[in-house]
């Protein structure tokens, strides 16, 4: 995974662009009719259900646009919200606390959603020795976030981007010549290159998994659209070479039998690529 340090830089990216793009020349509504001098206070209000996700976000996006606003924090990142209740409030220039409000409220939206998706997965899997995954399917320039909101649900994280990990998918397989050849010539690369990044090898089928387990140094193997039976077997055949993951078409109903087949780790798409947003509002009080 990538460092804490270049994680940070990833958020405070993730804002500037945000903020670029909402406010560009001017918020000329709030110039046009809200003095510069004037202070102002509002509240962050739920008005659905699900875990919270984006608060410490929010404080990076209020303190980025004015180091000067306030933030007051009644319920941290993580915690079971319900209809009606405040998460936060921000005091300051008025100016300021507009120009944050619709960055502030689609990332946390957004963050919300992707938690409590990830929480509830992370319920089904409780009892079994399996872990639940995202995947790169996230938001394009907003990874950084979604990603963090995955953690505060429960969930871990794949690999950040195409950097910090190798995975070897189908189309890496066949256009190499074949498992073997990819495997290989990924560990003459890293070699040569002095990088020291774990192998991922995807399977399709029960004779792949054999031919990656005639090779060495694979970290872990995706065992990508299989059915119960033969994700069974799979991990049989696997033992303790390797970690496995099961991936592919895995949603609420089928998590917890793919989990009982014995995998390490689940990783699943639909955490962030397929959510609704948390309804959540910033009111004047």
């Amino acid at each position: 995974m990538i460092s804490e340090l270049q994680f940070q830089k990833e958020l405070i990216g993730i804002i500037e662009n945000g903020i670029r793009e909402d406010i560009g020349p001017g918020d000329y509504s709030s110039l046009a009719c809200i003095p510069f001098s004037a202070r102002g206070k509002a509240k962050l209000l739920v008005k659905d259900t699900g875990i919270i996700a984006g608060v410490a976000f929010a404080k990076m996006i209020f303190q980025n646009v004015d180091s000067d606003l306030k933030v007051e924090i009644f319920i941290n990142d993580g915690a079971e919200v319900h209809h009606g209740d405040v998460v936060f409030h921000v005091s300051g220039s008025s100016q300021s606390i507009l120009k944050a409000e619709r960055l502030v409220l689609n990332s946390m939206q957004r963050m919300s959603a992707i938690a409590t998706k990830t929480n509830n997965f992370v319920k089904l899997l409780e009892g079994t020795n399996t872990k639940i995954l995202d995947t790169r399917k996230t938001t394009p320039g907003f990874r950084a976030a979604e990603k963090w909101a995955v953690k505060i649900g429960g969930g871990e994280n794949h690999r950040f981007a195409l950097y910090d990990m190798i995975m070897l998918k189908d189309n890496h397989n066949d256009f190499a010549g074949g498992i073997t050849n990819a495997i290989t010539k990924t560990k003459a690369y890293l070699a040569e290159n002095k990088l020291d990044l774990k192998i991922i090898v995807e399977a399709r089928n029960l004779e792949e998994i054999k031919e990656i387990l005639q090779n060495e140094e694979v970290y872990r193997i995706l065992i990508d659209n299989f059915n119960f039976e033969d994700t069974r077997e799979a991990v049989r055949l696997i033992g303790s070479k390797c970690l496995t993951e099961s991936s592919g078409n895995i949603n609420e109903k089928t998590i917890r039998e793919y989990a009982e087949c014995g995998v390490n780790y689940i990783s699943s798409g639909a955490l962030t690529h397929s959510v609704y947003n948390m309804d959540l509002s910033l009111k004047a009080i």
